[in-house]
């Protein structure tokens, strides 16, 4: 795996680790009891927490990935070969 293979891959990870992790422990204004007025999204969240939620989704992330690199550089998971005609 290259450098750029594998911060390629982290970033994948990293996009849908966040996109897991976004709708937990959100409270929508409707479901709070709060009017939003004219205009606005009773579907938006009160405190969307997003501080707290990249540093978990860097941290599962991070864990993710060290495990692939693992599986990868000592080939624990065989991958089949590529038939010589796909090459």
């Amino acid at each position: 795996m290259t450098i750029f293979t594998g911060i390629a891959i982290y970033f994948t990870i990293w996009w849908t680790v966040l996109f897991s992790v976004l709708p937990i422990g959100v409270t929508s204004h409707a479901e709070a009891g709060i009017d939003k007025g004219d205009g606005g999204d009773p579907g938006a969240p009160v405190d969307p927490k997003l501080k707290k939620k990249f540093i978990t989704t860097t941290i599962v992330a991070t864990i993710l990935w060290v495990i692939l690199f693992f599986v990868v550089k000592y080939d624990l998971i065989k991958l089949p070969d590529v038939p010589a005609s796909w090459r």
